[in-house]
């Protein structure tokens, strides 16, 4: 069933406009402070996270641990509502919970602020200053919340699929309104949309369950599901509860396989197919060993190519991905120029080889470009790196370079994580001839400068401590570019040397 996610700023009117929605599409409403008693009756300290949300210095590794059973338990908790009903959620921040799944509505309420600062001076009996002054705080409070739980802005628009101004519209209408493109074919379940929402339940069942458990409550773990299969991640001081971790999620339903994995950070590997023998794989793979990370992958399916499939029931498109020539099928043959490429073995194959290697961090479908992509990124995770492999493949090769650098430069921009394509992985992190040569080279010069100042040292000291203003400046002029050029020969040569012997 459908969840509508309505974000604003928690007055009578945005209330009205969740109840009223509801009604006209008889779903059941819901709202954070029913949420949040739940989850208080599940135990979860959700004051001492809105404490350190306001006051960060407080916000310890315990509450951090507290942070992500909040997420899982809400994201648990309203889907089960969402399968049992339709559902309005009325809450600051319930959209993000569902970022990436398409059957979601996803809506932000803005309303004209006179009307708020009289509404509040009514409900608390203070001057319109104060007023202010107070809608002010709270909505610092809701993104400090939001920034620091999801690690975005409630302010960003590319988060909602709509935005309504109650200022401009009445709540009645706005209701009628909402209900309308709630029934849009763009916001109706399809079988891709409900696996997405599957995983996503899936993976957060689990984080329940793993928060629960007195053995692994305090364990740091990141949990991903794939079309049955669940990967959980694991710090290396964690490793003691690695053999506990699949005995506490075993018993969830719709659990196929499950893969555990010790790392220390993640990789996130972009592409619309993948292949377990390419070049590209090795690099990823000696990167992540490096760095002891775990692997995920994100598989970007053209939306063309995804109707194909969902032609089919769930059960038949799973069994059918299955199958070796899946991709042939998908495909039509050997791509060309306006074709679309479905590369669902290859895939399979890499999620497999991957945990035969030990640094599998999951992986998930989307259907979409750059935007898409952007919007099913985890925000809550911090990635040493996000590389973007074999993208639009539909394209000619000249299409498909520009689009690829475009795409990098795109993500670049949006979030903090360094973001590389597969062609520069090599050379910016990984140690070739040409790092060989530098290092070699930048040791030589290195060697030979050291050698000369210490071999004319007197006369080096001589042109430095001269008393004739000439002088002077001569040796000012020689230290400051002398300096920086030595740093940077320095800096080279380190860097070289770091990734000869795989450190960074």
């Amino acid at each position: 069933m459908q969840i509508i996610c309505i974000s604003g700023g928690g007055s009578n009117r945005t209330k009205a406009l969740a109840d009223r929605t509801a009604h006209k599409l008889g779903y059941k409403g819901l709202n954070r402070e029913q949420v949040v008693e739940e989850a208080i009756k599940e135990g979860i300290q959700v004051s001492k996270l809105e404490t350190a949300t306001i006051k960060p210095q407080i916000f310890s590794e315990r509450l951090a641990l507290e942070r992500e059973y909040y997420r899982a338990f809400m994201t648990a908790f309203l889907g089960k509502r969402a399968t049992e009903s339709g559902t309005v959620y009325n809450g600051r921040s319930g959209h993000l919970l569902f970022s990436g799944i398409d059957h979601v509505l996803k809506v932000r309420v803005v309303e004209d602020e006179t009307t708020r600062v009289k509404e509040v001076m009514q409900q608390l009996n203070i001057d319109g200053k104060k007023a202010r002054r107070y809608l002010n705080d709270v909505e610092a409070d809701r993104n400090k919340w939001a920034r620091s739980m999801y690690s975005v802005s409630l302010e960003d628009a590319a988060h909602y699929d709509v935005m309504l101004n109650l200022g401009h519209m009445s709540v009645e209408n706005a209701a009628a309104a909402l209900a309308a493109i709630a029934q849009l074919p763009d916001f109706h379940v399809t079988p891709a949309s409900q696996r997405a929402m599957d995983d996503l339940m899936l993976g957060a069942n689990a984080r329940v369950l793993l928060a629960r458990d007195e053995r692994t409550f305090r364990a740091n773990v990141k949990v991903r599901a794939d079309r049955g299969i669940l990967t959980v991640t694991y710090l290396p001081q964690d490793a003691d509860i690695a053999e506990i971790i699949p005995e506490v999620i075993a018993p969830l339903a719709g659990v196929r396989e499950i893969s555990v994995t010790m790392a220390t950070t993640n990789i996130l590997w972009i592409g619309e197919s993948f292949e377990a023998a390419s070049e590209t794989f090795h690099q990823v793979v000696e990167i992540a060993t490096k760095w002891n990370a775990a692997v995920e992958l994100l598989q970007s399916v053209p939306q063309e190519a995804e109707g194909q499939e969902e032609m089919l029931s769930a059960d038949e498109a799973t069994s059918l991905s299955q199958r070796p020539d899946f991709v042939r099928e998908c495909i039509g043959g050997i791509e060309e120029e306006g074709e679309v490429v479905c590369d669902d073995a290859g895939y399979q194959a890499t999620q497999e080889a991957l945990a035969r290697l030990g640094c599998s961090g999951g992986g998930r479908r989307i259907v979409g470009g750059a935007e898409q992509i952007l919007k099913s990124i985890d925000r809550t995770v911090t990635y040493s790196l996000i590389v973007i492999g074999n993208m639009f493949l539909a394209k000619g090769h000249s299409a498909q370079m520009r689009m690829t650098r475009q795409l990098q430069g795109h993500l670049s921009d949006q979030i903090k994580d360094p973001v590389v394509n597969a062609e520069d992985l090599k050379s910016q992190y990984l140690f070739g001839r040409q790092d060989l040569l530098k290092l070699l080279g930048g040791l030589g010069l290195f060697s030979i400068i050291l050698f000369l100042i210490f071999t004319f040292q007197e006369p080096v000291l001589k042109f430095l401590s001269s008393a004739e203003i000439k002088a002077k400046v001569l040796a000012a002029v020689s230290v400051f570019l002398f300096v920086p050029a030595i740093a940077y020969l320095y800096g080279n040569v380190a860097h070289s040397l770091m990734k000869l012997i795989r450190m960074e």
